[in-house]
Formats: C-alpha cells, structure tokens, sequence
C-alpha cells in the first residue's frame, strides 16, 4: 500500500511539473510572442495542391518540413499558434522521460527528471529566433518517435532489422533537412544541441543506472530536480527574448491588418523608436488626418519616418510598402512588396505578399496576373475565402468602382508620370497630391515633409492653396 500511494505521488508531481510547463510555453508565446508567431506564418504560403506537397516531401528531411509549415499557416491566430508549440514541446519532454525510463530504475529517473526538459528548454530557446522554423522542431519530434519504438522492440533480429529499415526512412523523414532555419546555409546550433540532448541524455541515464546502489524514489528529489532545471532554463529563454523584435513586428502585424486606432493607441501609450514603428505611426497619423497637426506629439526619424529608403529585404519595405498603397502609389506598392517576396531568405512565397499583390493588380486593371495570385490563394486554407469573395471583381469596373477600398484607391491613382527613387522627395509628394487634390493622405505627407524639412516658403504656398479652393 505504501509503495502505491508513492507511486501514485511521483505520477502526480510529474504530470504536474509537465502541465506547468506547457503552460508555461502557451503563456509565453500567446502574451509574451504572438507577433513572432504572426512573423512566421506571413513568410509562407501553403498550398493544399499535390505538385505543392511533393516538392517538399521529396527532399532529404521533407516530411518534418511539411508538417512544420502544415503547423505554422495556424499561427495567423496567434493563441493556435502558441497551442501547438507547447503540445509539441510537451510531447518531446515525454518522449525523452520515457527514454529515461528504459532499463534505468525509478531512482535515476526521478533524480534525473530535470533533464527530461531540457531538450525541450533548448528548443524553446530556438524558437525565439525569428528565423527558426517549426520544422526542426518536428525533426527532433519524428526522432524520438522513431528511437522509442526501437528500444521499445526486445533485443535480437527483428531490432536490429528495425534499425537497419529507420536510419535511411529517418534520413528521409527528419535527419537530413535544411529547411529548419530561414538561412538555408546556416548551422542552427541550438537544434542540433536539442536533438543531441535528447539522445545523449537518456544514455547516461542507463550508465548511471550502473553504479547506482538501491534507493527509494523521493517526491522531493523529482520536483527539486525539475525545480532546478526550471529556473536556469527559464532565465536563459526569457534573457534571450527578443521583446524589441516583438515591438516591431506587431507594428508591422496592425499595419497589415490596417488597425489604425490600434496603432495610434499603442504609439501614444509608448512612443516608437524604431524606423518600422515610427512609419505605421505616421501612417495611421495620416489615414485620421491627423498627421501634419500631431507630428511633432510623437518621435520622428527625419523624412526616413515618413517613406523610408527601401532595403532590399523581405522585412523592413512592408510597412514602406503599405504607405505607398494608401497613398495611391500602386505601382510603387506593387513592386516594393514583390522585391520583398523575393528577398525571403528560404525562398518560399508569403500569404500576405501574394494577397497585396493580388489587390494591386486588381486596382491596376491587370486582371489575369490578379487571377493567378487568387488561384493560388483559393488552395490555403485561410486565404481561400478571401480569393473566392475577390475573384468576381476581376473585370467588373463597376463592381470595383463601388468597393470601398479598391474604388477609393484607383481614384487616387497618379496618371503623370515622374521619376521616383527609394526615397521620398517634396515633387513626388506634389505630383501625387496636386493630380488629385482629394487624396488626403498625399496632402498630410507633404504638409509633414515640409515641416520636418523645415521648407516653410512651399508650406506656406501649399496653404494658401488650400485657402483658395
């Protein structure tokens, strides 16, 4: 009766200390990262389409790659995103435990238990890096699988058949992928350290199993096993936290989604200091008309805060990007969001680059480039709706003219033609306002370039020309 009710006690503190540490992963990708979640799932376009899928699954390390991005295009809602990550690092620490558990006594494992996390710990740590795809994540997953059902299989012929069969199907599955890491060339070193911790660590659990004496496993031992683990594990994810990088991609994420009084809240209540946080806040500035009267109320980068310079990444234009389409510059939009399409590192397509691209060709009357960016968008899972309520405006002027957004936008559109750099300049700014004087938003950009360029005899021409009207 007493070894039950302790052998009760030490599954109940292992099924708690696991609980809180998926907890813990949710909490801090749904509060703490939503917008590296938001990050990730922009910056790939899945398809449900045969050719699609077999061109992934095809390659050394395929599968682990398909189901990372099959997993990621469900971090457009941010808590999904977060629940998946904690149920897969959830299940690796239970997999490594019961690898643990193999010809080692309960004495070792439950003074070992700490360890049992920290592949997953490691992993975590991975997945702070902007760059570090869920694939790998998957990898190390399909691994342990694989090893557990070997050493779950008893020693003689048919394990060592069972070995000979996994290692090239591993290979195939998850060892050999170099789609785990944005920069395909690039050694993700904290995945390799989670993959090898979670093989390795089991193994000195066997050997200390050796030379361990009999003794009686502590309820204690295990939760301050787990307790220690905890707290080193858990500084070193939260110091390596990226919360600036959050910042600004949730700049980036309200201004996709165009939530302009989202954007003016969270820059009022914390003023931006960043180039990207300090472009959405002016837009959206502008988008309220309230750009040129509250300028200086909010941090400014010179004109850079205004149209910054484009780089040639696949980051940084977006918001530049979207200034240039609210402002009517479609052309401008269109090419900056495709050069940054093909600027994404692991040369995948983006969802969201392929929507805006669809829409600023819509406005531009090119229908038939418009379709094949619908057609592609109608094999996701999320954007499907989207293309099929787009898809009967191709070609009906009309229907287009009516919509809100579309309608508003090609009205804007500038027919003169002048030469723009990657910078924006006062003629850019007069051209476009002065084609068409109810583009608004054209007017509150040049009122504030003027203003921060201190050129107060075209401010105050531009005024007086407003008075005339």
């Amino acid at each position: 009766m007493k070894h039950f009710t302790i052998h009760c006690s030490l599954f109940t503190g292992k099924a708690l200390c696991t609980l809180l540490f998926g907890v813990a992963v949710l909490l801090f990708f749904g509060l703490v990262y939503p917008h590296h979640l938001h990050y990730q799932e922009q910056y790939q376009l899945f398809l449900f389409d045969n050719s699609y899928v077999w061109e992934i699954v095809r390659e050394p390390g395929g599968v682990a790659d398909l189901l990372g991005r099959f997993c990621t295009q469900f971090f457009l809602f941010a808590w999904v995103g977060a629940l998946m990550i904690a149920l897969l690092l959830v299940a690796i620490q239970l997999l490594t435990l019961r690898l643990f558990e193999v010809h080692s006594s309960q004495f070792i494992v439950h003074s070992l238990y700490g360890l049992s996390f920290v592949p997953s710990f490691l992993l975590w740590l991975f997945l702070l890096d902007e760059n570090a795809l869920l694939g790998g994540v998957w990898a190390v997953l399909l691994t342990l699988l694989a090893v557990w059902a070997i050493v779950s299989v008893p020693k003689g012929w048919w394990r060592r058949i069972l070995i000979v069969v996994a290692i090239p199907v591993l290979y195939w599955v998850a060892l050999g992928g170099y789609h785990y890491y944005r920069y395909p060339s690039a050694v993700p070193t904290l995945l390799y350290a989670a993959w090898l911790s979670a093989i390795v660590l089991p193994i000195v659990a066997r050997l200390l199993h050796r030379f361990q004496r009999s003794s009686q496993p502590s309820y204690l031992l295990l939760l301050a096993s787990f307790a220690l683990v905890a707290a080193v594990m858990g500084t070193v994810v939260w110091k390596n936290a990226n919360l600036k990088a959050e910042k600004v991609m949730q700049y980036d994420f309200m201004a996709s989604h165009q939530q302009w009084n989202r954007i003016l809240a969270t820059a009022t209540a914390e003023k931006p200091n960043n180039q990207i946080g300090v472009t959405v806040q002016n837009l959206a500035l502008a988008m309220h008309g309230q750009l040129a009267d509250h300028l200086f109320d909010y941090n400014q980068n010179g004109i850079a805060g205004l149209l910054p310079e484009v780089q040639r990444d696949a980051t940084s234009p977006m918001p530049t990007a979207e200034a240039f389409y609210q402002l009517g510059m479609i052309s401008i939009a269109q090419r900056t969001v495709f050069e940054a399409q093909e600027a994404i590192l692991d040369f995948q397509k983006s969802g969201r680059c392929y929507k805006r691209l669809a829409q600023t060709n819509l406005i531009l009357g090119s229908y038939e480039v418009a379709r094949k960016y619908l057609m592609a968008l109608k094999k996701t899972l999320f954007y499907r709706q989207w293309a099929d309520e787009t898809l009967p405006l191709l070609g009906d002027e009309e229907a287009i003219a009516k919509h809100p957004e579309y309608g508003r936008l090609r009205q804007m559109l500038c027919h003169k033609n002048f030469y723009f750099g990657d910078h924006v300049t006062a003629d850019m700014l007069e051209s476009l306002f002065f084609s068409n004087t109810d583009n608004r938003v054209a007017l509150e950009y040049l009122r504030a370039y003027y203003m921060l360029t201190g050129d107060r005899d075209r401010y105050a021409k531009l005024i007086l020309h407003l008075q005339q009207q």
